[in-house]
């Protein structure tokens, strides 16, 4: 199968949360394979050092995207490695379930850490640089979880929920300097962590593809060819909008 291919995104710095593993990982490789100078700031040091020896991105930065602090020096150290960010992918998250009872504000506030704060830091700490080079493109990784409103992941959902306001709010504020910013709602991707923690069998697999409407596993590079859409010149004119991809299954 021949998917598109977009000459603009050669050269490009791209800076990606969480880009050692699952779609993260995905993203940064579709990236990559488009010519981009792509960053991956993950905590997972052994990925994420594998996928530059593959070619898979240009620069590793070891952090966690609760530590904020962290974080802005990691997109401070992008620049002054790789130049300018041009294109910001805000994919870190954590979908772990609970139930309503057991929740405690320390876990409250630890979800909305590495599912949401982060998303907007990160947007505040590129959008100078963005400003610099003439324009940008920022896109937040989302979910259809909230839409669901699944029992077992109210925080999460919560969370993700807010990330769509999130992306209205800074296209608007940051729409004048010519910086889109764009969500992308997920389905159920198949990921290695979804298959080891919530989808176990091939019978789970099966009943979640069975919800949607087309019959085909999801996977990451799904998400990642939305992801190169959004940050292409293609789509220059496309911001403050939410593009779900999750096979029709809401």
């Amino acid at each position: 199968m021949t998917f598109a291919h977009y000459p603009s995104l050669a050269g490009r710095v791209v800076f990606v949360t969480g880009g050692a593993t699952g779609i993260g990982a995905d993203i940064a490789t579709a990236f990559s394979g488009h010519g981009a100078r792509v960053a991956v700031f993950d905590r997972q040091r052994d990925a994420g050092q594998a996928k530059v020896a593959r070619g898979e991105a240009a620069l590793f930065i070891e952090g966690d995207v609760t530590d904020i602090n962290a974080l802005q020096a990691a997109i401070a150290h992008t620049r002054d490695e790789l130049g300018l960010i041009g294109v910001l992918i805000n994919n870190a998250a954590n979908d772990q379930r609970h139930s309503v009872a057991d929740v405690d504000v320390a876990f409250w506030d630890a979800s909305q850490a590495v599912n949401l704060r982060h998303q907007f830091f990160a947007a505040q700490a590129v959008h100078p640089q963005m400003k610099a080079l003439g324009g940008g493109s920022i896109v937040n990784l989302s979910s259809i979880a909230w839409r669901g409103g699944g029992a077992d992941m109210a925080v999460y959902a919560t969370a993700k929920s807010a990330v769509i306001g999130l992306t209205r709010s800074l296209a608007r504020a940051f729409g004048d300097d010519n910086i889109r910013v764009n969500a992308i709602e997920p389905g159920a991707v198949m990921t290695e962590r979804q298959r080891a923690l919530w989808y176990k069998t091939q019978g789970a697999v099966d009943a979640m593809v069975a919800r949607q409407t087309i019959k085909r596993t999801l996977l990451g590079d799904e998400i990642a060819r939305a992801a190169l859409f959004l940050a292409a010149d293609d789509s220059r004119m496309i911001t403050k909008q939410t593009l779900t991809v999750d096979a029709g299954m809401r």
